[in-house]
């Protein structure tokens, strides 16, 4: 083991030296000051890393060296570099331009990360902006060789990137302008040329290569699988899954309509989403009072469950709930390996301080995002004391695992008796269930093009484009505004296969928990099961499947 864990060990160092950016999102300390490189020698690089990594693990797997209760930590690791050399033949990494995990995203979170008020890391910031420029330059030259090659991403990446790029230098002055102290003028003169080389990116991205990029979004059935590969660890029959989609959105509407009868009787389910939504008792005004209820759930929460459903380390009963100064959803980080920043949810909504904005279906959300969901699971892993360090850190790397919990944690609340009010356990259906059932119809139906069945009372007939999808979105879905829309609708076009994770993989820790009380009958404890499935550590579906069903 120790050879394993010493390989392992080795890997999450490279790695996080040549991907500054995501090992900030994903919590590994040590590279706070400086950025990715984006250009094809970094590129180059992190495959390098991956291709001699998976020869040393066929390696030591070829001498024995990671058999019995070594057989999970090195399927993790391998699973993990298999899908990272296959995208690397595919050259997916190339020319990759999308909405919430792409260059110009992991960019600006690296930035954000720093920005932690009176806490702020000063000097580490200052470095990052610095070497902005520098990143971005790396990035425009990549995606000019793969348009050589004719890979460009769908124009609807493109504009969505160039824009995200335009807004971005505005936050990045008023960060700098933030520090009254020695390091106030240079921080202004590097946020200045950061912004800059933003723009100079946007220019780029509409006067260059926009004129190459194809209006064809859909990306088709080989990217999709490699998709389900890397985001859900599994293999699936896509059509069997399509109509498996419909099903269940039609299941949960069905259950979001006796939900609504809770709420007011005789309603139908719109009528009570609008009286919910005009209801001043489920609306507060301003993000400053938005990010106070976030962490007022979060903090009940954790009180109330530690000890008595899980055992909740006390480094994580401290979760910090923030709003992102430049959008970008709803999403949470883990803490730090060295908790040096604690876990964190980033909530985007109007920063304007009059805003009203409505808060029924922000408890199932956020059950999902703190604890039990993300910042139990991903922080138990963070901390675990006999998982390896690339398995302590690699919840991000597997979606299926992660956002599959996240919804079966939503779930649980329920059955936990926690949706107190009708109209937060209304909220959870409408809000979550029913937005990621819909996200395995829209996602699979989008890449590939495929038919609307007969019976389900929408296009019937019709292929699907993004103007159906939006249409659709916008009837079973929690985003209330035409962006927001058309952000998902951007986001599921870039990312195929992430969009069905989240159900999925709720699929397969509900499946996991059942077969578990049918094995073990009235000995079966749920916080028993909980504690020894997260005890593995994060996994692809598959291998998830296997270690939980199996006797």
């Amino acid at each position: 083991m120790i050879e394993l864990n010493a390989l392992a060990d080795a890997y999450v160092d490279e790695f996080a030296a040549l991907d500054p950016c995501r090992a900030a999102m994903m919590g590994i300390a040590g590279q706070d000051d400086r950025l990715t490189d984006y250009g094809p020698e970094g590129l180059a690089a992190r495959a390098d890393l991956v291709r001699r990594t998976l020869r040393e693990l066929r390696e030591l797997e070829g001498r024995g060296g990671t058999g019995g209760g070594h057989r999970i930590a090195a399927a993790v690791l391998r699973e993990h570099l298999e899908v990272e050399w296959a995208r690397h033949e595919a050259r997916v990494d190339k020319s990759c331009l999308e909405t919430i995990e792409g260059p110009v995203q992991r960019l600006r979170y690296a930035i954000e990360l720093l920005d932690r008020g009176d806490q702020t890391p000063w000097p580490a910031l200052l470095a990052r902006l610095r070497a902005v420029p520098a990143s971005l330059a790396g990035l425009r030259t990549s995606l000019s060789w793969a348009a050589q090659e004719g890979r460009v991403a769908a124009r609807r990446q493109v504009l969505r990137n160039a824009g995200e790029a335009r807004a971005t230098p505005a936050y990045l002055v008023e960060l700098a302008a933030r520090h009254t102290g020695p390091l106030a003028e240079p921080l202004a003169a590097a946020a200045r040329a950061a912004g800059q080389a933003f723009q100079d990116l946007a220019a780029f991205l509409e006067r260059d290569l926009t004129p190459q990029a194809p209006e064809r979004d859909a990306l088709g059935r080989d990217r999709y699988l490699l998709g389900v590969r890397e985001f859900l660890g599994t293999r699936v029959d896509l059509e069997e899954t399509y109509a498996w989609g419909w099903e269940e959105l039609a299941r949960i509407r069905s259950e979001m309509a006796r939900a609504a009868a809770q709420v007011l009787p005789g309603e139908p389910v719109e009528a009570v989403r609008a009286a919910l939504d005009a209801d001043p008792a489920h609306r507060v005004v301003g993000a400053a009072a938005f990010r106070d209820l976030m962490q007022q759930i979060a903090d009940q929460a954790i009180a109330e469950l530690a000890g008595v459903h899980f055992d909740i380390p006390e480094p994580l009963r401290v979760l910090d709930c923030r709003i992102p100064p430049t959008g970008g959803g709803v999403y949470y980080l883990a803490p730090a390996e060295d908790l040096s920043r604690p876990g964190t949810v980033w909530w985007a909504v109007d920063p304007d301080p009059q805003a009203s904005i409505s808060t029924w279906s922000v408890p199932g959300i956020m059950f999902h995002e703190s604890v039990p969901g993300h910042h139990l699971q991903v922080g138990t892993t963070t901390l675990h004391p006999t998982l390896n360090r690339f398995q302590r850190i690699a919840s991000e790397l597997f979606p299926g695992h992660c956002e599959g919990w996240g919804l079966y944690a939503e779930r649980l609340m329920d059955e936990l008796g926690y949706y107190r009010d009708p109209a937060h356990r209304f909220g959870m259906l409408a809000g979550g269930q029913q937005y990621r059932a819909a996200r395995v119809v829209l996602d699979i139906g989008l890449h590939l093009e495929l038919t609307i069945p007969a019976g389900t009372g929408f296009h019937e007939g019709e292929r699907w484009t993004p103007a159906l999808a939006r249409e659709f979105l916008s009837l079973h879905t929690g985003p209330e505004t035409e962006e927001a829309i058309a952000f998902e609708i951007d986001r599921y076009l870039g990312r195929p296969a992430q969009a069905i994770a989240y159900k999925l993989g709720e699929k397969v820790w509900l499946e996991a928990r059942q077969a578990a009380r049918r094995r073990e009958g009235a000995a079966f404890d749920l916080k028993d099961f909980h504690r020894r499935a997260l005890d593995l550590g994060p996994m692809g579906l598959d291998l998830l499947r296997a270690e939980l069903t199996t006797p």
